[in-house]
């Protein structure tokens, strides 16, 4: 509760951390805030070229199957990349004062979170211009994302603090989240993968049913399989337990680390 009061108090700076992040991130290119537009789209070129033409999916409205399930990716594997470095970034203003470290991580992940909720404008023009619509399993929304944004976070804040110590890991995580990413249904529909590893797919890795359930909201029009998101849930709530342990334990040493 002390720390939960200390976050409190120092919610300003929490924004602030957050508005330096989203006016930061392009500062100095010619196109600006419009490249939180131009990256999604441009994997989504890439991504629906390499399976609608060379590879052939074979799925009706592919680009449309992909970028819904993409932008959330997209969201969580950035956070974990960005975040990995955020503590070592952030050297000189540890030095410099105090304030609870844990803002950091925390601020890198409601920066690409927010980033996630404009690329959503696009997406959602995106469902209109292609004749998919918009539909009232939308209002489940905000659900899903509070449920990936707790789940990114938790592990955002272990990688943050471990990076510290063992600064080969956001290396090591660059390409982990690649085979993450290849092993959770974003390129391709979970009835696609073998049926032996389809229970694996789904019961071991907590991302397939986040992105099953965009999708199923999205693209299908319907909502999703509550019943799926539970384990999502748990790891969610397991995530935040551990990260806030983890973090609160190796913070103590950071002044002398960095």
């Amino acid at each position: 509760m002390q720390s939960l009061k200390e976050l409190w108090d120092y919610r300003e700076m929490l924004g602030s951390l957050v508005k330096k992040d989203l006016k930061t991130r392009y500062k100095g290119s010619v196109l600006g805030f419009l490249w939180t537009f131009i990256n999604p789209l441009l994997q989504l070129l890439v991504y629906s070229l390499l399976f609608s033409v060379i590879m052939r999916a074979g799925i009706e409205n592919y680009g449309m199957f992909l970028f819904v399930a993409l932008v959330p990716w997209l969201f969580f594997s950035t956070s974990l990349m960005a975040g990995a470095s955020s503590i070592m970034g952030a050297q000189g203003l540890i030095e410099k004062i105090y304030f609870p470290r844990i803002i950091i991580p925390i601020s890198v992940v409601c920066s690409n979170f927010l980033n996630m909720v404009f690329s959503f404008i696009i997406v959602f023009a995106a469902l209109l211009i292609t004749g998919v619509g918009l539909n009232p399993a939308m209002g489940f929304l905000p659900v899903l994302m509070a449920i990936e944004f707790f789940f990114a976070l938790g592990l955002t804040l272990i990688v943050s603090a471990v990076n510290v110590y063992f600064r080969d890991l956001e290396y090591i995580l660059g390409i982990l989240t690649q085979v993450w990413m290849y092993v959770t249904p974003v390129l391709y529909p979970i009835d696609m993968a073998p049926e032996a590893i389809q229970g694996i797919i789904l019961n071991v890795n907590p991302m397939s049913s986040v992105i099953i359930a965009y999708r199923d909201i999205l693209f299908y029009q319907k909502f999703p399989d509550v019943s799926t998101l539970l384990m999502t849930v748990l790891c969610a709530i397991i995530s935040m337990i551990v990260g806030v342990l983890v973090f609160g334990k190796l913070q103590k040493g950071f002044a002398e680390e960095l």
